[in-house]
């Protein structure tokens, strides 16, 4: 399983279905590489913006929940 793929495997847990889309949107627009490319170096930047864009869709806490358990996955 890719990083990608466990980034996507807690999206959905906070997003649904629409949590590839969401991830992948977040990885190309905010750290500018393609979801391949993504690596550990990179989680704590994507949490960040899990949270950003994920409260103008859910509760800011459980944006900053679903933030910081992208950052706290253990490659």
């Amino acid at each position: 399983m890719s990083l990608h793929d466990d980034v996507v495997k807690i999206a959905k847990l906070y997003l649904g279905p629409a949590a590839e889309r969401f991830v992948n949107r977040q990885v190309s627009s905010h750290l500018n590489k393609a979801v391949s490319e993504l690596t550990a170096a990179d989680l704590e930047e994507l949490g960040k913006w899990c949270f950003v864009s994920g409260r103008l869709v859910m509760p800011e806490e459980r944006a900053k929940e679903f933030g910081e358990a992208v950052k706290k996955i253990r490659t």
